[in-house]
């Protein structure tokens, strides 16, 4: 019984640490079906992206429940989403405010398309009002914590529905934040396998 909660703590601290295993050494990395057959989501800037993630969640969930869409809409808000939890569902530590985060790339494509789907949505006549209070607030925001002019190397970065960013896993060890969060990941999954383990060790030896 030991021998097999040793195996699966051991599988399951390699499945958690899988994806920086398989890294590989390339700038970024883009999903294979990248031929760019999608649609066009334009870039977001450094400064911009700071803002957006605070308000990401109302965004996603106004669109959600729009009611007069067109397939375009769709399409970049299923983008939008897919962007998000490619993104670690933005939990890594620096993902939108670290550009050397092997993270930053991918939140940039899931933000932009966020913000595609905020401006969409202006013309909306069910959902332009509430758009553009958010747009009115996020501006404001902007322009209180001075980040308007706020760049980076992906600020200029247009992304497309048909090419998924991932995050770049090669980089991961040279940034501490990143290593530490996932470090901390893996042994959390070990020590809940371990955990569960010593709960099952007395029924198991009871039923012997």
């Amino acid at each position: 019984m030991s021998r097999r909660i040793g195996r699966l703590a051991a599988l399951v601290l390699t499945a958690s640490l899988f994806p920086l295993l398989a890294s590989n050494t390339s700038a970024h990395e883009r999903g294979t079906g990248g031929t760019h057959a999608g649609l066009d989501v334009p870039a977001v800037s450094h400064g911009e992206m700071a803002v957006l993630s605070d308000y990401r969640s109302g965004i996603i969930e106004l669109a959600s429940r729009a009611v007069d869409t067109n397939e375009p809409f769709r399409r970049v808000l299923n983008y939008a989403e897919i962007q998000y939890s490619y993104c670690v569902w933005g939990r890594m530590p620096g993902s939108v405010k670290d550009e050397e985060s092997p993270f930053n790339e991918c939140a940039h494509a899931y933000l932009a398309a966020t913000k595609a789907v905020l401006l969409s949505m202006r013309e909306m006549p069910r959902e332009a009002t509430a758009a553009g209070e958010i747009i009115s607030a996020i501006d404001a925001d902007m322009v209180r914590r001075g980040l308007a002019l706020i760049t980076c190397q992906f600020s200029g970065e247009a992304f497309n529905t048909a090419d998924i960013v991932k995050p770049n896993w090669s980089k991961v060890p040279l940034h501490p934040a990143s290593m530490a969060s996932l470090t901390g990941v893996a042994a959390l999954f070990g020590l809940a396998v371990l955990a569960l383990g010593r709960v099952l060790r007395p029924t198991a030896q009871s039923s012997e």
